[in-house]
């Protein structure tokens, strides 16, 4: 499955307790359709110490559905959607929005 974000973009929520916040993208499961985003649906995770972890309650990032999540433009920092062009013979992705070239 092809997906509109990738690991290290920016995104804004669109849908959702954490609406409106963005961040960056940490990790990304295309066969869920799933990212995990920083800072974004924060949950909290118990775990069992070991010699190396105290153990605890520990929040961490949850994956959030990629259709909640939309691509912050580089040059108006609003969401956008991208596109897919041929520059140079390879393949990128653009800003819909601006028509910026995303990385």
């Amino acid at each position: 499955m092809k997906v509109h974000v990738k690991k290290g973009d920016k995104v804004i929520v669109l849908a959702g307790a954490s609406k409106g916040k963005t961040g960056n993208v940490l990790e990304v499961f295309p066969k869920d359709y799933r990212a995990v985003v920083d800072g974004v649906n924060i949950v909290k995770k118990h775990t069992k110490p070991s010699q190396d972890n105290p153990g605890g309650i520990n929040e961490i990032p949850a994956p959030i559905h990629i259709s909640n999540l939309a691509l912050v433009d580089p040059k108006t920092g609003e969401a956008t959607r991208i596109g897919r062009k041929e520059v140079d013979g390879k393949l990128v992705r653009y800003s819909k929005k601006s028509g910026e070239i995303i990385k």
